[in-house]
C-alpha cells in the first residue's frame, strides 16, 4: 500500500470545512480501495494554521470541556484562548470529532502534521 502525502494551505480557510477536508483524507474515503475498518489513508500536512478563518460568535462563545473523573475537576477553555495560544490544538480538536469514534482515530489522527 502506498501512502500519499497531501499538503494543504490554511491561509483563508474556514475552520469546520478545512477539518472536515483533513478528515476525508486521513481516513482515505478518496481512494477507490476504500474499506471502514481498514487504516489506508493518507499523511496531511496543513501550513499556515494562524491564519485560519473562524466564523460567527464561535470565537466568543465556544468553550472545550475536560474532566479528570474527580469530583470538582472540570476545566473549560474559551476558543479564543486556546486559538491565540495553540491555534493547531483547534483545528486538531476539530478533525478529531469528525474522525470516527473506534480504534482507528488514534492511528489516523497521528498521520495529521501541523506547521506554523
Amino acid at each position: 500500500m502506498q501512502r500519499n502525502t497531501h499538503t494543504i494551505d490554511a491561509t483563508k480557510k474556514v475552520l469546520g470545512r478545512l477539518a472536515a477536508e483533513i478528515a476525508v483524507l486521513l481516513r482515505g474515503k478518496l481512494r477507490p480501495d476504500f474499506a471502514p475498518n481498514k487504516d489506508m489513508a493518507d499523511y496531511v500536512i496543513i501550513k499556515n494554521i494562524t491564519k485560519i478563518i473562524i466564523t460567527g460568535k464561535k470565537i466568543e462563545q465556544k468553550k472545550y470541556f475536560r474532566h479528570s473523573g474527580y469530583l470538582g475537576s472540570s476545566k473549560e477553555i474559551p476558543l479564543k484562548i486556546l486559538h491565540e495560544k495553540n491555534p493547531a490544538e483547534v483545528l486538531k480538536k476539530a478533525v478529531f470529532g469528525m474522525l470516527p469514534k473506534n480504534k482507528l482515530r488514534a492511528k489516523q489522527i497521528k498521520r495529521l502534521k501541523i506547521e506554523r
